[in-house]
């Protein structure tokens, strides 16, 4: 009987910048490079102390993000 190396399950609260974009990329059906989170990360998105990404909080600067450009737009 072989054995099976144990998988090495990726934690949501702590990415590193490559990984959390290839899993944006798989579950929003849009490509998202790691430049395109270093480029998010420059413009003040939340990183934890090591540099790893938290998806959760990730999320969530996106969104305010997203609110804040939609009120200054001029309809």
């Amino acid at each position: 009987m072989a054995e099976h190396a144990p998988s090495k399950a990726l934690n949501p609260m702590a990415m590193p910048v490559a990984d959390a974009a290839r899993a944006l990329s798989r579950l929003g059906g849009a490509t998202i490079t790691a430049g395109m989170l270093r480029d998010d990360i420059d413009a003040g998105a939340p990183t934890n102390a090591d540099g790893t990404i938290n998806l959760v909080h990730y999320a969530a600067w996106l969104a305010r993000e997203m609110s804040a450009a939609g009120e200054t737009r001029a309809d």
